[in-house]
């Protein structure tokens, strides 16, 4: 049995045609929408939270190099499978990163560990799943 310190709970309800609202209870409040017209679908939104959860590990392990980061932009593009279920096969991310006494070791290192061992959200992806990333520094 878990603590409910690890345990975390969304909830989504229904609008209209494919859209969706929802969060965690009490907490802010996000619009999903399958056709893509009135929020992000929810396989971008999938891209969208991995990349925030590798860009806060990151930003972390940057700020603890003590790298002097000024500027981070992450672009994420997934490709699908053509049959059912849809899901990624490989997810591509490209870091644009500034800072003041940032280099590419450090950089690197940081997204490295981010894949490898904090992202929680890429680690709950399948097994087979391919990540790759890109990195460009200015």
């Amino acid at each position: 049995m878990s603590s409910d310190e690890h345990l975390r709970h969304a909830a989504l309800t229904w609008t209209h045609g494919l859209v969706f609202e929802g969060g965690a209870p009490k907490g802010h409040s996000i619009t999903l929408d399958g056709d893509s017209t009135e929020g992000p679908s929810p396989m971008v939104a999938l891209l969208l939270a991995a990349a925030a959860c590798m860009g806060a590990d990151v930003v972390s392990i940057l700020d603890k190099m003590r790298a002097g980061l000024t500027g981070c932009r992450i672009e994420a593009t997934g490709t699908r499978r053509a049959e059912h279920p849809k899901r990624y096969t490989d997810i591509r991310f490209v870091f644009r990163m500034s800072g003041s006494a940032l280099d590419e070791a450090k950089a690197r290192r940081a997204v490295d560990l981010s894949l490898e061992r904090y992202c929680s959200v890429v680690h709950s992806l399948a097994p087979d799943l391919a990540v790759s990333y890109d990195l460009t520094l200015s």
